[in-house]
């Protein structure tokens, strides 16, 4: 009896750490949410070869002298995972190349801009000023901090910089606007579409009077 017990425990536990084993194994996400699959950027962060392709392209860095990866293929998958509604241009402005030509002599010191004069920087403007988000040779095209072009399209990157939980939480859905549904197609407002991007804090609201109570009414 008390070996017929003992059999019937260790049955017991083995079922049990078979079934913890299966629960606990790490799920593969087949499309995953930001790009790379978890397999993929773990073999990355040590260092393990990758497969080459039959014709792999040469690398475009963007950036002079740094190895990194294609800028094409960077952009394409990143507008393939947040498709964004078009940027909120005023009328008439953009695209900036109507008077603004890659030969013009540009002054890199911080100045105010006579064309410009309705906008008012009220966006860290002790530090910041107008080329440290637009370019200076390509006016059609915002620049990140290391130097590489992007397009209005993709302008949370160059908010990301400084605003990364908020970023995060901005691809997740979690801060701003998306419309569209969960398992099809959505676009993402982007974060000039609701901020304005040289004075992004919103203005005070003067709040509506309350409606009138019913026996107010004639």
């Amino acid at each position: 009896m008390q070996r017929m017990r003992l059999i019937r425990l260790a049955v017991a536990g083995a079922s049990a750490t078979l079934l913890l084993a299966v629960a606990c194994r790490p799920v593969q996400d087949a499309s995953p949410r930001y790009g790379k699959a978890a397999g993929a950027a773990v073999a990355e962060e040590k260092g393990a070869p990758k497969a080459a392709s039959k014709a792999a392209p040469k690398a475009d860095t963007g950036v002079a002298g740094k190895a990194g990866a294609p800028i094409a293929k960077v952009a394409a998958t990143t507008a393939a995972l947040y498709p964004v509604a078009p940027p909120p241009f005023s009328d008439g402005v953009f695209p900036c190349s109507q008077c603004h030509s890659p030969g013009d002599k540009v002054n890199r010191t911080p100045h105010p801009v006579e064309f410009h004069e309705d906008i008012v920087l009220h966006h860290d403007e002790k530090n910041r000023w107008c080329l440290d988000c637009h370019d200076a040779q390509n006016r059609d095209k915002l620049h990140l901090a290391d130097g590489r072009l992007i397009d209005f399209t993709e302008s949370y990157r160059l908010c990301g910089q400084c605003h990364g939980p908020t970023l995060r939480n901005w691809k997740a859905g979690e801060h701003g606007k998306r419309t569209g549904s969960w398992s099809g197609t959505k676009q993402y407002l982007l974060c000039a579409s609701c901020h304005s991007p040289h004075s992004p804090h919103f203005k005070p609201l003067q709040p509506k009077r309350p409606p009138l109570r019913q026996e107010a009414i004639k």
